[in-house]
């Protein structure tokens, strides 16, 4: 069994586009630039936004944090949108989710220009990645790929099951391994909360996704022998010996399934440092377009 160490492979992308962003500026380019928006006071989402001006830093990219009170209306919001459409020297930017009840998220992504919707959640992008375009794929799903890739995990002819369907992770996961390419090439089942006999079929999986946000949800007597799990969950759950009070539990039983599998991924350490990374370089790629 071998531990997929997503924050290792995350430091090494970093390092990969600090020296491509040295290169660009040594060459008389500018620096790529990020912006993200953010509304409210949500917890999570300070922590995601903090961690992604972060990161920019780290890899020399420039970064703008647009910040909006919970009562900013959806008309303000869109015009703020309008107004980075328009910004040149914005390469890409995002609008952390969830907004508040009162703004369309659906109506907030579309308003985005596909061309600097470097979280790859526009219509464009999402139909580009279907058919196998170039595009900006969202973080998570691109962060997946990069992880099979680089620990060169067999896809060709596996059977993969993802568990869950949002479109965020699930569909457009789905959809990867099943492309023809590396890694890819799978046979895929998107099992999610109708399904029937899921421990049969996950029983057959030499590949299991698991990304429906439900703490150790995949039991031991789900997975098979030399099963690879890949766990995208990050559920808060109660824990009375962290300072927090509180500690980051997968969707996976970590504790009895890793002993069956060839490769697991840990949580916290897993997908999660390599979702940033994956902003990291898809606004890498929007500044390189727009040169």
């Amino acid at each position: 069994m071998e531990i997929i160490d997503g924050k290792k492979v995350a430091d090494q992308i970093k390092s990969e586009i600090a020296a491509e962003v040295e290169k660009m500026v040594a060459e008389g380019k500018k620096r790529p630039h990020l912006a993200v928006i953010i509304v409210g006071h949500d917890g999570g989402s300070e922590t995601y936004v903090a961690h992604k001006v972060k990161s920019c830093a780290q890899v020399g990219f420039t970064s703008t944090k647009i910040a909006f009170e919970d009562t900013v209306t959806e008309t303000e919001l869109l015009e703020k949108i309008n107004e980075l459409n328009n910004d040149t020297d914005i390469d890409g930017f995002i609008v952390q989710l969830p907004l508040p009840k009162h703004i369309d998220e659906q109506k907030v992504i579309e308003a985005i220009d596909y061309r600097k919707d470097v979280d790859g959640f526009h219509p464009v992008n999402v139909g580009r990645m279907s058919i196998g375009l170039p595009c900006f794929v969202s973080a998570t799903p691109s962060g997946i790929i990069e992880l099979l890739r680089r620990y060169e995990i067999p896809t060709q002819g596996k059977h993969c099951v993802v568990i869950g369907r949002s479109n965020i992770v699930g569909k457009p996961i789905a959809n990867l391994m099943m492309q023809k390419t590396y890694p890819g090439d799978a046979t895929v089942t998107v099992c999610h909360s109708r399904t029937r006999n899921l421990k049969e079929i996950c029983l057959s999986a030499d590949i299991i996704i698991a990304a429906l946000g439900s703490p150790a949800f995949l039991k031991e007597d789900m997975v098979k022998e030399g099963a690879v799990i890949i766990d995208v969950g990050t559920t808060r759950i109660p824990c009375s010996t962290t300072k927090s009070g509180f500690r980051l539990c997968g969707d996976v039983d970590f504790e009895h399934v890793a002993p069956k599998c060839s490769y697991i991924t840990p949580v916290p350490g897993g997908v999660g440092p390599m979702t940033i990374v994956s902003l990291l370089r898809n606004t890498l790629q929007a500044a390189r377009q727009r040169q």
